[in-house]
């Protein structure tokens, strides 16, 4: 006679795939907060379902399946996450005025730890970073949630085709129809998914570390130097983004409350496998919760920077309100 399997032997074997099906379900929806969601969703699903698991597949398979089912429901009834240069407008002029849009479902960072690109998840590390880059989760979202759901299980988790078919609900042959659609649709995106992740460079370190000291002694004028001509700055839920070097500093003199020096602290995090910072804006003598920053490198050189303004997203990475005001930010 065969033990049945039960729902702590779920628990156990189960727990461990957490990080990574909170990645592909970020992947799929744009959103840490929304993939917190459907994980949990996830795991009740399987839970309730596992007295009739019979092992025809692996867990994890078994698991990513549902997961997939579940974001694809759940994007039924919700739009895109785009970041501002996805709503198909020109850049903007740095002296042009603020235009907050709140009703945009507004693409969020990931932290790193929680998507298992973390230190800790030493296996997982490089697939991680790959594919949770800001461009890339940004890109996913022009995809409709099949092609979304088709090329990350092929391209991302290297699936066969078979496998894929079984898990979105169509044929094998329609499978290899929806990924060649949902590459073409992405091919001119950089990075791709193909493209490795290096660590930074000496030269890139180095850059940071001007870009950091910029912003904290309120030497903005110094930031023309660190972009990239073509370089692009948005952030949500502004629906602007400005684009040089020039525009950039111009828009950080006259719509960051900063003034002096000291007025901001930005505080290293891990986020979508980037350099990350956490801003702090000095008010009433103590330095408060400001924005989130993804930088992305091209050479040498900062090539991108999106500034989240959700407040909810220091608790996400689990960030103080307030920083103690003899603490280092660089440290």
């Amino acid at each position: 006679m065969t033990d049945k399997p039960t729902n702590e032997d779920f628990l156990r074997q189960a727990d461990p795939m957490r990080r990574e099906l909170l990645a592909h379900c970020y992947r799929m929806m744009g959103s840490v907060h929304d993939a917190e969601d459907l994980v949990q969703e996830t795991y009740f699903r399987a839970w309730r379902a596992y007295d009739g698991f019979e092992g025809r597949s692996s867990l994890r398979t078994w698991l990513y399946r549902i997961a997939t089912t579940t974001c694809l429901t759940a994007l039924e009834s919700r739009g895109r996450r785009p970041l501002p240069t996805g709503l198909g407008a020109p850049s903007t002029e740095a002296t042009a005025p603020l235009v907050q849009d709140t009703e945009v479902p507004w693409l969020e960072p990931v932290p790193d730890a929680l998507a298992g690109a973390g230190a800790d998840d030493p296996a997982a590390i490089v697939t991680s970073r790959e594919s949770i880059r800001l461009a890339l989760i940004a890109a996913l979202q022009h995809l409709p949630p099949r092609q979304r759901a088709v090329l990350i299980l092929r391209d991302v988790l290297r699936w066969k085709a078979a496998e894929v078919a079984e898990a979105v609900g169509v044929s094998t042959a329609a499978v290899n129809s929806i990924l060649q659609r949902a590459r073409a649709q992405l091919k001119d995106v950089s990075p791709t998914m193909d493209d490795p992740v290096e660590p930074l460079t000496r030269e890139q370190r180095e850059q940071l570390d001007r870009y950091v000291a910029a912003f904290e002694s309120y030497d903005i004028d110094s930031l023309v130097h660190l972009f990239t001509e073509d370089a692009v700055w948005e952030m949500p839920p502004y629906v602007g983004w400005y684009q040089g070097p020039r525009t950039i500093a111009e828009l950080v003199k006259v719509r960051c409350p900063a003034e002096k020096a000291g007025d901001l602290r930005l505080v290293p995090i891990a986020a979508n496998g980037q350099p990350s910072f956490a801003l702090y804006h000095l008010e009433g003598g103590v330095h408060r919760q400001f924005a989130l920053m993804v930088v992305t490198f091209s050479g040498e050189r900062i090539s991108h920077v999106g500034m989240f303004f959700e407040k909810r997203l220091f608790d996400t990475f689990g960030l103080p309100e307030t920083l103690p005001a003899k603490a280092s930010a660089t440290k």
